[in-house]
């Protein structure tokens, strides 16, 4: 299982190819992401559920047996996998907290664009109430 706290596993360049596919298409079997992801590269389709076996493994997509074939979904959205490369490139959340980063990009996004701070105040707002309701 993939866990907050931990850094995001290296991929390959064929993994994060189908971890587009799947937010594409939100679930697929490995013939479904082979059609959109391998013929295209020439890969046979025991190649593309290579990749999704070891993207189960490092926690990135879930998987569901139908019949006899499974069906994966990713694990966390496009843009909670963004954000965490670009915390896991600035050297993890206590880096943040201690180089002042934070702020520095609170100032940044303050400089450029006062209605995005006022956006991000909002997020931190139902951040809060959310962890106060227990959601």
């Amino acid at each position: 299982m993939l866990r907050k706290d931990n850094p995001l596993p290296q991929l390959g360049e064929l993994e994060n190819a189908v971890l587009e596919y799947l937010w594409e298409v939100d679930e697929a079997d490995v013939a479904q992401a082979h059609k959109s992801v391998g013929q295209a590269r020439g890969i046979v389709a025991n190649t593309v559920g290579s990749a999704l076996e070891r993207l189960y493994k490092k926690g990135l997509v879930s998987r569901t047996k139908v019949s006899h074939a499974y069906r994966y979904r990713v694990t966390l959205s496009r843009d909670s996998f963004v954000a965490r490369r670009m915390v896991d490139a600035l050297g993890g959340t206590e880096t943040l907290r201690e180089a002042g980063l934070m702020s520095a990009f609170v100032d940044l996004v303050a400089d450029e664009d006062v209605a995005l701070l006022d956006r991000l105040a909002d997020l931190i707002g139902k951040k809060r109430r959310a962890d106060v309701d227990g959601e």
